[in-house]
Protein backbone atom coordinates (compact mmCIF):
# COMPACT_ATOMS: atom_id res chain seq x y z
CA UNK A 1 0.00 0.00 0.00
CA UNK A 2 1.59 3.24 -1.42
CA UNK A 3 1.31 6.47 0.86
CA UNK A 4 -1.74 8.06 -0.97
CA UNK A 5 -3.40 4.57 -1.02
CA UNK A 6 -3.08 5.10 3.09
CA UNK A 7 -3.80 8.24 3.45
CA UNK A 8 -7.68 7.01 1.98
CA UNK A 9 -7.79 3.83 3.60
CA UNK A 10 -10.13 5.27 6.34
CA UNK A 11 -12.66 6.99 4.16
CA UNK A 12 -13.67 3.62 3.61
CA UNK A 13 -15.46 3.12 6.69
CA UNK A 14 -18.77 5.14 7.89
CA UNK A 15 -17.82 6.19 11.31
CA UNK A 16 -14.64 7.82 10.41
CA UNK A 17 -16.39 9.82 7.97
CA UNK A 18 -18.92 11.13 10.20
CA UNK A 19 -15.88 11.74 12.73
CA UNK A 20 -14.33 13.86 9.74
CA UNK A 21 -17.28 15.78 8.73
CA UNK A 22 -17.88 16.58 12.06
CA UNK A 23 -14.14 17.31 13.03
CA UNK A 24 -14.27 19.73 10.48
CA UNK A 25 -17.45 21.50 11.25
CA UNK A 26 -16.97 22.01 14.41
CA UNK A 27 -13.21 23.42 13.71
CA UNK A 28 -15.64 26.19 11.84
CA UNK A 29 -17.75 26.41 14.78
CA UNK A 30 -15.29 26.82 17.62
CA UNK A 31 -13.24 28.94 15.51
CA UNK A 32 -16.06 31.21 14.90
CA UNK A 33 -17.50 31.51 18.19
CA UNK A 34 -13.83 31.35 19.92
CA UNK A 35 -13.37 34.82 18.04
CA UNK A 36 -15.86 36.84 19.81
CA UNK A 37 -14.70 34.70 23.38
CA UNK A 38 -11.41 35.49 23.15
CA UNK A 39 -11.35 39.09 22.21
CA UNK A 40 -13.92 40.00 25.24
CA UNK A 41 -11.59 37.76 27.61
CA UNK A 42 -14.09 35.05 28.11
CA UNK A 43 -11.75 32.09 27.35
CA UNK A 44 -11.87 30.86 30.90
CA UNK A 45 -15.64 30.92 31.18
CA UNK A 46 -15.48 28.09 27.56
CA UNK A 47 -12.94 26.23 29.75
CA UNK A 48 -15.35 26.62 32.76
CA UNK A 49 -18.40 25.61 31.06
CA UNK A 50 -16.52 22.59 29.25
CA UNK A 51 -15.88 21.01 32.13
CA UNK A 52 -19.39 22.16 33.55
CA UNK A 53 -21.22 20.08 31.26
CA UNK A 54 -19.29 16.45 32.18
CA UNK A 55 -21.74 16.28 35.22
CA UNK A 56 -24.87 16.86 33.16
CA UNK A 57 -23.21 13.97 30.72
CA UNK A 58 -22.71 11.76 33.58
CA UNK A 59 -25.77 12.44 35.24
CA UNK A 60 -27.39 11.54 31.54
CA UNK A 61 -25.74 8.78 30.83
CA UNK A 62 -26.27 7.11 34.12
CA UNK A 63 -30.35 7.35 33.98
CA UNK A 64 -30.28 6.20 29.94
CA UNK A 65 -31.56 10.16 28.74
CA UNK A 66 -30.43 12.34 25.96
CA UNK A 67 -26.89 13.15 27.00
CA UNK A 68 -27.05 16.60 24.47
CA UNK A 69 -30.56 17.15 26.61
CA UNK A 70 -28.55 16.62 30.01
CA UNK A 71 -25.63 17.80 29.23
CA UNK A 72 -27.68 21.08 28.06
CA UNK A 73 -29.69 21.62 31.35
CA UNK A 74 -26.89 21.10 33.41
CA UNK A 75 -24.86 23.38 31.89
CA UNK A 76 -27.38 26.18 32.11
CA UNK A 77 -28.12 25.19 35.62
CA UNK A 78 -24.16 25.73 36.03
CA UNK A 79 -24.40 29.05 34.43
CA UNK A 80 -27.01 30.36 36.77
CA UNK A 81 -25.35 29.16 39.85
CA UNK A 82 -22.13 30.92 38.44
CA UNK A 83 -24.20 34.01 38.21
CA UNK A 84 -25.40 34.15 41.86
CA UNK A 85 -22.07 32.79 43.90
CA UNK A 86 -20.51 36.03 41.72
CA UNK A 87 -23.55 38.48 42.51
CA UNK A 88 -24.72 37.05 46.02
CA UNK A 89 -21.51 37.24 48.10
CA UNK A 90 -19.33 39.46 46.06
CA UNK A 91 -17.30 36.70 44.86
CA UNK A 92 -15.30 37.14 41.69
CA UNK A 93 -16.43 35.38 38.83
CA UNK A 94 -13.23 33.72 37.73
CA UNK A 95 -13.76 32.41 41.55
CA UNK A 96 -17.31 31.35 41.31
CA UNK A 97 -16.44 29.45 37.71
CA UNK A 98 -13.86 27.77 39.39
CA UNK A 99 -16.03 26.66 42.84
CA UNK A 100 -18.76 25.52 40.01
CA UNK A 101 -17.20 23.96 37.41
CA UNK A 102 -14.30 21.79 38.98
CA UNK A 103 -16.88 20.43 41.26
CA UNK A 104 -19.91 19.81 39.05
CA UNK A 105 -17.02 18.25 36.39
CA UNK A 106 -15.71 16.18 39.90
CA UNK A 107 -19.33 15.27 40.54
CA UNK A 108 -19.03 13.68 36.83
CA UNK A 109 -16.26 11.48 37.61
CA UNK A 110 -17.67 10.12 40.84
CA UNK A 111 -21.20 9.38 39.03
CA UNK A 112 -19.21 7.25 35.87
CA UNK A 113 -16.81 5.62 38.49
CA UNK A 114 -19.43 4.63 40.48
CA UNK A 115 -21.84 3.45 38.39
CA UNK A 116 -20.62 3.50 35.12
CA UNK A 117 -21.38 4.82 32.08
CA UNK A 118 -24.52 3.15 29.31
CA UNK A 119 -23.52 5.73 26.85
CA UNK A 120 -20.12 7.04 25.34
CA UNK A 121 -17.16 5.81 27.45
CA UNK A 122 -15.62 7.95 29.89
CA UNK A 123 -12.58 8.58 27.68
CA UNK A 124 -14.49 9.83 24.65
CA UNK A 125 -16.42 12.15 27.17
CA UNK A 126 -13.06 13.67 28.17
CA UNK A 127 -10.83 13.35 25.18
CA UNK A 128 -12.99 12.63 22.29
CA UNK A 129 -13.15 9.77 19.71
CA UNK A 130 -13.94 9.06 16.33
CA UNK A 131 -15.42 5.27 16.99
CA UNK A 132 -18.83 6.86 18.57
CA UNK A 133 -19.48 9.67 16.22
CA UNK A 134 -22.83 8.75 14.51
CA UNK A 135 -24.92 10.36 12.13
CA UNK A 136 -26.96 12.28 14.29
CA UNK A 137 -23.92 13.79 16.08
CA UNK A 138 -23.32 15.15 12.30
CA UNK A 139 -26.48 16.92 12.09
CA UNK A 140 -26.28 18.25 15.58
CA UNK A 141 -22.98 20.00 14.91
CA UNK A 142 -24.14 21.45 10.93
CA UNK A 143 -27.35 22.63 12.67
CA UNK A 144 -25.74 23.85 15.58
CA UNK A 145 -23.14 25.63 13.12
CA UNK A 146 -26.35 26.87 11.28
CA UNK A 147 -27.42 28.74 13.63
CA UNK A 148 -24.15 30.16 15.33
CA UNK A 149 -23.64 31.98 11.93
CA UNK A 150 -27.22 33.31 11.46
CA UNK A 151 -26.86 34.75 14.57
CA UNK A 152 -22.95 36.25 14.60
CA UNK A 153 -24.63 37.13 10.62
CA UNK A 154 -28.14 38.96 12.35
CA UNK A 155 -26.60 40.52 15.49
CA UNK A 156 -22.44 41.06 13.77
CA UNK A 157 -23.12 44.68 14.66
CA UNK A 158 -24.27 44.86 18.30
CA UNK A 159 -21.78 41.97 19.00
CA UNK A 160 -18.52 43.81 17.30
CA UNK A 161 -19.59 47.20 19.90
CA UNK A 162 -20.27 45.32 23.13
CA UNK A 163 -16.90 43.56 22.47
CA UNK A 164 -14.87 46.63 21.74
CA UNK A 165 -16.93 49.24 23.49
CA UNK A 166 -19.49 47.86 26.24
CA UNK A 167 -20.17 51.02 27.56
CA UNK A 168 -20.99 53.06 25.06
CA UNK A 169 -22.84 50.32 23.14
CA UNK A 170 -25.02 50.46 26.42
CA UNK A 171 -24.94 54.04 25.95
CA UNK A 172 -26.54 54.00 22.78
CA UNK A 173 -29.48 51.85 23.43
CA UNK A 174 -27.30 48.01 23.09
CA UNK A 175 -28.47 45.26 25.46
CA UNK A 176 -25.32 44.15 26.76
CA UNK A 177 -26.26 41.66 29.27
CA UNK A 178 -28.94 39.97 26.52
CA UNK A 179 -26.17 40.08 24.01
CA UNK A 180 -23.55 38.50 26.75
CA UNK A 181 -26.23 36.16 27.55
CA UNK A 182 -26.89 34.67 23.61
CA UNK A 183 -23.44 34.69 23.52
CA UNK A 184 -22.91 32.38 26.53
CA UNK A 185 -26.15 30.07 25.08
CA UNK A 186 -23.92 29.77 22.03
CA UNK A 187 -20.86 29.14 23.89
CA UNK A 188 -22.85 26.03 25.64
CA UNK A 189 -24.55 24.42 22.25
CA UNK A 190 -20.76 24.48 20.67
CA UNK A 191 -19.40 23.15 23.59
CA UNK A 192 -21.88 20.64 23.52
CA UNK A 193 -22.11 19.59 19.83
CA UNK A 194 -18.15 19.09 19.74
CA UNK A 195 -18.77 16.97 23.02
CA UNK A 196 -18.11 13.40 21.17
CA UNK A 197 -14.93 14.35 18.91
CA UNK A 198 -13.18 16.79 20.80
CA UNK A 199 -14.32 15.81 24.79
CA UNK A 200 -14.37 18.46 27.53
CA UNK A 201 -10.99 18.51 28.69
CA UNK A 202 -9.82 20.00 25.33
CA UNK A 203 -13.02 21.75 23.61
CA UNK A 204 -11.84 24.93 25.28
CA UNK A 205 -8.08 24.75 23.16
CA UNK A 206 -10.32 24.72 20.06
CA UNK A 207 -12.20 27.61 20.99
CA UNK A 208 -9.25 29.72 22.17
CA UNK A 209 -6.24 28.10 19.87
CA UNK A 210 -7.88 29.20 16.28
CA UNK A 211 -8.80 32.98 17.38
CA UNK A 212 -5.65 33.82 19.23
CA UNK A 213 -3.76 32.36 15.79
CA UNK A 214 -6.15 34.45 13.23
CA UNK A 215 -5.48 37.44 15.42
CA UNK A 216 -1.51 36.89 14.88
CA UNK A 217 -2.03 36.97 11.36
CA UNK A 218 -5.37 39.02 10.52
CA UNK A 219 -4.64 42.56 9.73
CA UNK A 220 -8.23 43.49 10.38
CA UNK A 221 -10.87 42.12 12.52
CA UNK A 222 -12.89 41.75 9.10
CA UNK A 223 -10.39 39.26 8.07
CA UNK A 224 -9.96 37.23 11.86
CA UNK A 225 -13.42 35.94 11.60
CA UNK A 226 -13.26 34.20 8.12
CA UNK A 227 -9.56 33.03 8.79
CA UNK A 228 -10.43 31.73 12.37
CA UNK A 229 -12.91 29.30 10.51
CA UNK A 230 -10.53 28.17 7.98
CA UNK A 231 -7.82 27.62 10.80
CA UNK A 232 -10.74 25.84 12.83
CA UNK A 233 -12.22 23.62 9.48
CA UNK A 234 -8.28 22.20 8.90
CA UNK A 235 -7.25 22.00 12.32
CA UNK A 236 -10.36 19.56 12.81
CA UNK A 237 -9.75 18.15 9.35
CA UNK A 238 -6.00 17.34 9.92
CA UNK A 239 -5.85 16.11 13.05
CA UNK A 240 -9.12 13.71 12.65
CA UNK A 241 -6.55 12.03 10.16
CA UNK A 242 -4.12 12.30 12.42
CA UNK A 243 -6.06 10.66 15.09
CA UNK A 244 -6.81 7.35 12.92
CA UNK A 245 -3.08 6.80 11.57
CA UNK A 246 -1.84 7.48 15.40
CA UNK A 247 -4.49 5.41 17.21
CA UNK A 248 -4.75 8.16 19.69
CA UNK A 249 -7.86 10.09 21.19
CA UNK A 250 -9.12 12.57 18.22
CA UNK A 251 -9.56 15.81 21.11
CA UNK A 252 -5.56 15.28 21.38
CA UNK A 253 -4.54 15.33 17.92
CA UNK A 254 -6.65 18.66 17.45
CA UNK A 255 -5.56 20.03 19.65
CA UNK A 256 -1.94 19.06 18.35
CA UNK A 257 -2.45 20.23 15.28
CA UNK A 258 -3.56 23.58 15.78
CA UNK A 259 -0.73 23.86 18.42
CA UNK A 260 1.48 23.68 15.67
CA UNK A 261 -0.84 26.36 13.51
CA UNK A 262 -0.12 29.00 16.27
CA UNK A 263 3.84 28.17 16.87
CA UNK A 264 3.76 28.65 12.64
CA UNK A 265 1.94 31.71 13.00
CA UNK A 266 3.74 33.00 16.24
CA UNK A 267 7.13 32.78 14.27
CA UNK A 268 5.67 34.39 11.39
CA UNK A 269 3.80 37.60 13.19
CA UNK A 270 7.21 37.81 14.87
CA UNK A 271 9.22 37.75 12.02
CA UNK A 272 7.09 40.54 10.68
CA UNK A 273 7.23 42.40 13.46
CA UNK A 274 11.24 42.70 13.17
CA UNK A 275 11.61 43.05 9.68
CA UNK A 276 8.83 46.06 10.38
CA UNK A 277 11.24 47.64 12.79
CA UNK A 278 14.21 47.29 11.01
CA UNK A 279 12.34 49.09 8.25
CA UNK A 280 12.04 52.21 9.98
Amino acid sequence: MNALEALLDPFRYQFFVNGCIVATVAGALCGMTGVFITLRGMSYIGHGLSHAVFGGFAAASIIQFNYYLGAGVWGLVSAVMINRVARGRGIGSDAAIGVVTTASFALGVALLTAFGSRGPSFDAALFGSIIGVRAVDVWVVIGVTALTAAFFTARYRALLFTTFDPEVASATGVRVGRMDAMLMAVLSLAILSTLTVIGVTLVAATLVVPAVTARMLAPTFGHMVPLAIGIGSVTGFLGMNASYHADVPSGTTIVLVGAVFFVVAYVASASRVRHWRMAR
